[in-house]
């Protein structure tokens, strides 16, 4: 690793681009995952959270075997199974975590900006155990980028409550998730990566969602309203179906995309550039939902473009620097 990053220039422009367009996919996922389970009364279409996260998961597999079959199933053996499996179930433990803040309740525009905590604990991890050098740049970068997300959740005027710590919680094990994808992305192939955890992902949602429809049926007044409605996996009709399908699709695209910027440039860079994706659902919000965002929407806008702006400009002006003549 040199003094700035252990990415080429190149590299490290091919993966913010990446980055950027993973945040888009990421920001369409987080509409769909906000809409399913609406309630029909609320404009949405009543489907289980657990039940969406469990067909979303199934579906993007589904959609990923035409690139099984082309890489061939032998390209897929790994040398760390357990880190693999890790990975996958706490990624499918900070979805489902996540969509039960929306059944608690929490609004979309404090579920989606409080996961701007996300990039402050992949510093953390990528610096304590991937030993990548979290520069004061890094650090200025992902602080801004945290505090135009408040800015746009209105948490000050709106309050905070027990509730609203979930997404936090899923932006902890979500962090943990790209920590791991940056581990194993020194040895693995994106596309080992990415079937690897849609594959996994799908069986460890299922577990989930058992486990959390057995607790309802147990300790029904326990789970909020949305959770484990009715037959877990009953699939919704309609637009319903079509918007699914969408959802599963779009998680696909952006696990790969994702896997091949883990690929080409350091976590603690990278991550600046996923703040976009809630500037970017706010938009996708307003032009799909009509959700039209406050006036604070903008100012925190401006400041997270900016963190990813500067840490894009100052360390291609040190890359440069340090390159040889």
């Amino acid at each position: 690793m040199n003094h700035v990053s252990s990415s080429t220039p190149n590299g490290a422009a091919a993966g913010a681009f990446l980055m950027l367009a993973a945040s888009f996919a990421f920001a369409g996922t987080n509409v769909l995952q906000s809409v399913l389970p609406t309630p029909v009364e609320y404009g949405g279409f009543g489907m289980s959270s657990t039940g969406m996260a469990f067909w979303q998961y199934l579906i993007a597999s589904v959609l990923a075997l035409p690139l099984i079959l082309r890489i061939g199933l032998h390209n897929l053996r790994t040398r760390r199974p357990l880190a693999h499996e890790i990975r996958a179930f706490v990624s499918a433990l900070g979805v489902h975590v996540f969509v039960y803040g929306f059944a608690s309740g929490v609004p979309i525009w404090q579920m989606v900006t409080l996961l701007a905590t996300g990039p402050l604990f992949i510093i953390l991890g990528s610096t304590v155990f991937l030993g990548e050098r979290a520069t004061i740049q890094r650090l200025a970068a992902a602080l801004v980028g945290f505090v135009g997300a408040i800015i746009i959740s209105g948490v000050g005027a709106e309050g905070l409550s027990w509730a609203t710590l979930v997404p936090i919680v899923a932006a902890a094990l979500w962090a943990t998730t790209d920590v791991l994808t940056k581990y194993l992305a020194r040895e693995e192939s994106p596309e080992t990566m990415t079937i690897s955890l849609l594959v996994l992902t799908t069986p460890n949602h299922l577990l989930i969602l058992l486990a959390v429809n057995a607790f309802a049926w147990l300790t029904p007044s326990l789970l909020p309203a949305g959770v484990a409605t009715g037959f877990p996996f009953a699939l919704p009709a309609g637009n319903a179906l079509l918007l699914l399908l969408l959802l599963g699709a779009l998680t696909a695209a952006a696990q790969y995309i994702l896997s091949i910027a883990y690929k080409l440039a350091d976590a603690t860079y990278l991550q600046p550039f996923g703040d976009l994706k809630v500037p970017l659902s706010g938009l996708l919000g307003w032009l799909f939902l009509s959700q039209v965002p406050g006036v604070l929407f903008w100012p925190g806008t401006l400041l997270i473009v900016g963190a990813s702006t500067f840490i894009f400009w100052t360390e291609a002006q040190q890359r440069q620097k340090f390159s040889p003549a």
